[in-house]
């Protein structure tokens, strides 16, 4: 009987002395998550939070820690382009909080901005060669320029008004094609952006706007 007390003192002891470790350990996960925060590093704290998850998923403290530290997480993959890799960030921070409105936000942004993009990508062979002309078009102001500095440049050693003449025709020149390939520019966006195939484009009467696009 002795015996028996004494292995079940040991094996409560032992309980308690995990369930101790178990916190501490959460403790430790947690306060990392916040020092991460604290400095704005929300990978490092998405990291610790979820490490403090897999000891105690029900943390209140982990779990608010966690979804805030994977939606800043979240935000920073979507800026770097890596919108699969921020869904999935955002998928498990709403797995934790499946009510949480900045996640849910966040992945409706996203959502759109991966259809914008996926409408950018199919379209963009169409317009290729559109693309091509336009960067020709601004190549050539380069040469303009170049011929109008040499104008002056020229005038700078012989004095001749054929010079001066010559530069201010390169720069209106230049004013007039800087304004007409920031049109076409626009243009050029406003028909990738649309989703309307080149031939279906070029086909039917042009009514866009040349004003800019937010």
């Amino acid at each position: 009987m002795r015996s028996l007390i004494a292995v079940l003192a040991l094996s409560f002891g032992l309980a308690g002395c995990a369930g101790s470790i178990q916190q501490w350990i959460v403790n430790a996960r947690v306060h990392q998550g916040e020092i991460a925060l604290e400095r704005g590093d929300v990978r490092d704290a998405e990291l610790a939070y979820r490490l403090a998850l897999r000891v105690d998923p029900k943390d209140p403290r982990a779990q608010a820690g966690y979804v805030r530290a994977a939606a800043g997480f979240a935000q920073a993959q979507y800026a770097k382009g890596n919108f699969d890799d921020a869904l999935a960030t955002i998928r498990d921070g709403l797995a934790v909080d499946p009510e949480s409105v900045r996640l849910a936000a966040l992945k409706r942004t996203i959502d759109a901005a991966r259809l914008e993009r996926e409408i950018v990508v199919s379209n963009y062979p169409s317009y290729r060669e559109a693309g091509s002309a336009l960067a020709r078009s601004y190549e050539q102001l380069e040469v303009t320029n170049k011929l109008l500095v040499r104008s002056l440049k020229r005038f700078a050693n012989t004095f001749d008004d054929a010079d001066l003449v010559s530069a201010i025709k390169r720069s209106y020149e230049l004013q007039l094609d800087v304004a007409k390939n920031a049109n076409r520019l626009i243009q050029y966006r406003q028909l990738v952006m649309s989703g309307v195939p080149a031939s279906a484009s070029e086909a039917a009467p042009s009514t866009t706007s040349l004003l800019p696009l937010p």
